[in-house]
């Protein structure tokens, strides 16, 4: 297991997790920037158009800043069958929900999936399993991730679509250690969600101390039991499998629920969805500080759905021999 940290300023922090029992000692529960475990999380199935299915997992990594990385092994794995089921090797900081598949048979009765994972020493499972009430749709999705108020959905909500996604060129490519390397993606959306109103800025003219003073608007108590994120299209690129740093340009969007203010996250307070370049074609430079293989996962999403790509890249020396 190797870690590093996620490029980005400590602020005050206050997250609410999903699916995890917190006490009454959650107003005074201490974050991490470092130094926490990581637990798997079995978000639920869906069924497939020829009888299979589909479990969903994610996971919580405690760190506000710190990424892991945990080879496919005795350490990443699942049971029974095969270890490698496509999870991530690189663990992003915080709540990461809906962030790969396992398909499984017709037939797979009322067996369990297992995903092993252990980091700092400790050791959780996710047990994933057909049960009825962890079925889940779309607007299922649309709530959990923050896009929805809890429990709430109408026709609008019901009838979106995820994102479509194409990349320009091949599925794998090859750079050397410091030689730019360019993606580019075609993202197509159907406009929904549409963009939540944003509340009026404070009618009164702001104070001449008013640089450190909050407004209105940030003194507003959280009206919402789930995490709040900001609709709207936008394209992101993160690493998925590798251990190197890997550098991208211009910054992505986070993937994770960063809620900082000022976080470049659609989970943080203020965050506006940036511009939809030209034809939906988004263009990154990647460039990676050591050899190996890599997976990159461009992520589009409308705020609330979301569909993947993933481009495996071999990466050599800078100074590899013929």
């Amino acid at each position: 297991m190797t870690s590093r940290f996620a490029r980005s300023g400590l602020r005050l922090t206050v997250a609410l997790v999903a699916g995890v029992a917190w006490g009454a000692s959650t107003a005074t529960a201490q974050t991490y920037s470092k130094g926490q475990n990581i637990s798997p999380a079995y978000e639920g199935w869906e069924q497939n158009e020829d009888g299979s299915y589909n479990f969903l997992f994610g996971y919580m990594n405690r760190n506000w800043l710190e990424e892991v990385d945990v080879p496919v092994g005795p350490e990443n794995g699942f049971s029974p069958g095969p270890a490698d089921r496509g999870q991530p090797t690189r663990f992003l900081p915080r709540r990461n929900r809906w962030v790969f598949k396992v398909r499984v048979p017709a037939d797979w009765g009322d067996k369990e999936l297992v995903w092993t994972l252990t980091t700092q020493g400790t050791t959780e499972h996710a047990y994933a399993s057909l049960r009825p009430d962890y079925i889940v749709d779309n607007v299922v999705i649309a709530s959990e991730t923050g896009a929805l108020g809890a429990g709430s959905s109408d026709e609008t909500t019901r009838s979106n679509t995820p994102p479509t996604i194409r990349l320009e060129g091949d599925e794998t490519r090859r750079v050397r250690v410091g030689e730019p390397l360019t993606l580019v993606a075609v993202v197509g959306d159907d406009g929904l969600p549409p963009p939540r109103r944003r509340p009026p800025p404070d009618a009164e003219p702001a104070p001449a101390d008013a640089r450190y003073r909050l407004s209105a608007r940030q003194l507003r108590p959280p009206a919402r039991v789930t995490v709040d994120k900001v609709v709207g299209l936008n394209l992101a690129w993160f690493v998925y499998r590798g251990e190197g740093d890997v550098r991208f340009d211009p910054l992505q969007v986070k993937v994770w629920e960063d809620t900082r203010t000022g976080a470049n996250s659609p989970w943080a307070p203020l965050w506006r969805a940036p511009e939809v370049p030209e034809g939906g074609r988004y263009e990154v430079t990647v460039t990676f500080d050591r050899p190996g293989t890599y997976v990159l996962r461009g992520r589009a999403d409308d705020g609330g759905l979301y569909s993947d790509q993933d481009v495996t890249v071999i990466v050599s020396p800078a100074t590899a021999s013929e």
